[in-house]
């Protein structure tokens, strides 16, 4: 082995080649594990909209009842969000959707309605309608939150192909 004057090896270091196979292991490993990344955000992402509209029809729900206070809640499908108003000065909520999700059509039961949103009124003591906000994502996954009649809850559905 060459030495230095100082009695070290002169060799020593990382060559342009170890440099290379490194970069190319690195740069395929992130190749391997990023759509997989992707994909899990997209779910999240799905899945906290989904979680923000429920709780949204919810809290219009609740304040129509517990307050007995007409509330009306607007759901726009253009512009991507849902608006809560009632009678009580200065009451207002909005519900943007996050980046990646978008509010594809509100099924009401109307045929002809829903395509570009619809506003409900929910008065108190009065029957919830049952009216359903369907999202969709970048993949194409789709959810529905829809207002039970019933019970008034909200709950989540996973719609089948075709529909």
């Amino acid at each position: 082995m060459p030495t230095s004057s100082a009695g070290k090896r002169a060799d020593a270091g990382v060559t342009l080649i170890e440099m290379v196979v490194v970069t190319a292991v690195i740069a395929l490993i992130v190749a391997v594990v990023a759509p997989s990344m992707a994909a899990g955000l997209d779910s999240v992402r799905m899945a906290s909209a989904t979680d923000n509209v429920a709780t949204f029809l919810n809290s219009a729900v609740n304040r129509a009842e517990r307050r007995q206070q007409p509330v009306m809640v607007s759901i726009s499908v253009r512009e991507n969000r849902m608006e809560m108003y009632s009678n009580e000065a200065g009451f207002t909520r909005e519900l943007a959707m996050p980046e990646g999700i978008a509010i594809e059509a509100v099924l009401t039961g109307d045929p002809n309605g829903g395509q570009d949103g619809t506003s409900l009124m929910l008065l108190p003591g009065a029957t919830i309608p049952g009216v359903g906000v369907q999202l969709i994502n970048q993949h194409r996954n789709r959810r529905i939150v829809r207002l039970d009649p019933m019970t008034g809850f909200p709950r989540v559905e996973t719609p089948k192909e075709g529909q």
